[in-house]
């Protein structure tokens, strides 16, 4: 995550409470990462858990889920949690703030791939 997306997740952490992130495969802002109250998002056997994001100043992880088809998609990247100006769902939690978070994506390297074998 970049230092302005770990702000944010500060922010909201003592706004709202623990927090989680889902990644859905969808089209629009369904595509983008959405962040919510721990376990309002139901996951099931459809979604992978990709991280446990510690952040300085947050007492628990903020669990980040994918959904598996889109884990599939994206296993060979690395991948950023980012937040940017702008207006996203309107069902993530940094909404009414003018912000939304994003998703930056680099290829792994062949010694990150051997490393994840």
């Amino acid at each position: 995550m970049t230092p302005a997306a770990a702000a944010m997740m500060r922010r909201l952490r003592e706004e709202h409470g623990p927090l989680m992130f889902h990644q859905s495969g969808g089209c629009c802002d369904g595509s983008s990462p959405m962040c919510y109250l721990e376990g309002e998002f139901r996951t099931g056997r459809s979604d992978v858990l990709l991280e446990s994001l510690a952040i300085e100043g947050v007492p628990e992880p903020i669990t980040f889920w994918m959904s598996a088809g889109q884990f599939e998609l994206w296993k060979h990247t690395h991948l950023t949690v980012d937040v940017v100006p702008g207006r996203g769902s309107g069902f993530s939690l940094e909404a009414p703030e003018g912000v939304r978070f994003l998703i930056r994506s680099r290829l792994l390297t062949e010694q990150e791939l051997a490393e994840l074998s």
